[in-house]
């Protein structure tokens, strides 16, 4: 499938053949979410902690005679019974992570570039290159109508355009190999540069 592509500045810059196999798939919902789940998964830190009753801190006497005080019998004041015991069966460190082959971890961030193409938000950008200047990038972002945006360079991302970039509210900057699905999902719009096209589908293939 071709796509034009252009320059910041809003002009024309001919146009490239974008490959079927990796913009023109019909998008499957239940590949995006698996993808999706796996890769919040694997971000989740996972430390939460709580005590347990062996770790809170108190007397091990018994705290009243075990018979004629009418109440229940109870020999710790650790028990998760009592405010400030230990919890009962509270979380623990653990890893949140799960496996995804990375056959199927390809397959979900085709489906999610062919998501952006048929939807008609996928943009092809001759070039992000600037001089790292923020005003002037904000300026020709504002024309250009990107609010949230996500901008997928080449193997690597113009130190200037990087650096004017990073104080625009809702534009990201990632190169080739960053390019992730979770991002892209979240993303209004998704600037693809024509290094940046070359470098996905050599990656993707």
């Amino acid at each position: 499938m071709k796509a034009d592509a252009i320059k910041l500045d809003g002009g024309k810059a001919g146009s490239v053949d974008l490959d079927d196999e990796i913009f023109g798939l019909e998008p499957r919902a239940d590949i995006l979410h698996r993808v999706v789940r796996w890769q919040r998964n694997n971000a989740q830190a996972g430390t939460h902690k709580v005590k347990t009753r062996s770790e809170t801190s108190y007397s091990t006497k018994k705290i009243y005679r075990q018979k004629g005080t009418g109440g229940a019998r109870h020999g710790s004041r650790n028990a998760p019974i009592f405010r400030g015991g230990g919890i009962y069966k509270g979380p623990t460190p653990r890893s949140h992570g799960h496996d995804l082959t990375k056959k199927f971890r390809k397959l979900g961030l085709r489906h999610a570039l062919s998501a952006k193409a048929k939807a008609g938000e996928l943009v092809v950008l001759d070039a992000a290159e600037t001089d790292g200047k923020t005003g002037a990038l904000a300026k020709q972002v504002k024309s250009l109508g990107w609010k949230r945006a996500l901008i997928i360079d080449g193997a690597t991302v113009n130190e200037g355009f990087a650096k004017a970039a990073a104080n625009i509210k809702g534009l990201d900057v990632l190169p080739s190999m960053g390019a992730n699905v979770y991002d892209i999902l979240r993303r209004d719009t998704l600037v693809l540069t024509k290094a940046g096209v070359e470098a996905l589908e050599a990656r993707l293939k």
